[in-house]
């Protein structure tokens, strides 16, 4: 059985992939493209099983894991057309797998939940329409911790690494290059000042995401506050779209992440994955 894949995609903003916001163009082409092929989703030998997938947008005290067999969908987004709110995303969920994710959490010292009523919010469906249109993989929403502790997030990424080898693909749904809403609405994403901070800001993210080492990437982003322009990409109290990749950081073992970058809003965004 092939080792299943680990991936930290870039979501976009709300609904707007799917309702054919031009802006979104780049990052919808390689949710449709480039995500299916790293999951392996149209190659019978290394389709996973089930996806377990980390959204920025569900934030709890403990690990909070999506249990039911069917979820609906959690319209967590305002201000949108009409036909953002009739969106349809029906892949089945998996009661065997959240249990199995919760058995590593617990083994990992934590506490989870599971929560078989939540819907599956935008951070799940909105990439998963655009990445799996099928809809015929099971689906297993987990929550990042409202402490945003980086070393607790590396350690859930750790903890559920052994899921690859049940070909259990991970991912992590966020925007970590950027995802201060203030300043990209102000339009400042595009002053050539902001662009050099932001370079810089990938570049310490990507030597972290890519180091082979785990115990050193876990040290990278257990610092990664003092990351170049942390607080302009992520401002304090507000690190949720970062986190995903931590955690995704940690589920890679001693493996060199690999990255590729869409743009969007004059950024450079970039993905991280492992396989």
């Amino acid at each position: 059985m092939p080792r299943a894949p680990v991936i930290a995609l870039s979501h976009g903003g709300g609904p707007m992939p799917v309702l054919g916001d031009p802006s979104h163009k780049e990052l919808v082409a390689s949710m449709r493209t480039r995500v299916p092929e790293i999951l392996g989703l149209n190659d019978t030998a290394r389709r996973p099983k089930a996806i377990v997938l980390v959204t920025a947008h569900w934030s709890e005290r403990v690990p909070t894991i999506s249990s039911g067999d069917k979820h609906k969908l959690l319209y967590d987004y305002g201000g949108f057309p009409a036909e953002a709110y009739r969106l349809k995303y029906d892949a089945p969920g998996s009661p065997e797998v959240a249990n199995r994710v919760a058995s590593l959490l617990q083994g990992a010292g934590f506490r989870p939940d599971l929560d078989n009523e939540r819907g599956w919010d935008h951070g799940v469906f909105v990439p998963m329409l655009l990445v799996h249109p099928a809809a015929d993989i099971p689906v297993v929403q987990v929550s990042v911790l409202a402490s945003e502790d980086p070393t607790a997030h590396f350690a859930m990424g750790r903890a559920l690494a052994p899921l690859r080898d049940e070909n259990v693909a991970i991912v992590g749904s966020g925007f970590a290059s950027f995802h201060n809403l203030r300043l990209m609405f102000a339009g400042i994403t595009r002053d050539p000042a902001i662009k050099v901070q932001l370079d810089a800001w990938n570049e310490a993210v990507t030597a972290a995401a890519t180091e082979l080492d785990a115990k050193k990437r876990e040290a990278a982003f257990e610092q990664w506050r003092s990351f170049p322009a942390a607080y302009v990409t992520h401002p304090r109290g507000g690190a949720e779209h970062f986190l995903p990749l931590i955690v995704c950081a940690g589920a890679a073992g001693d493996e060199a992440g690999k990255t590729y970058t869409d743009h969007f809003q004059g950024l450079d965004i970039l993905s991280y994955y492992w396989e």
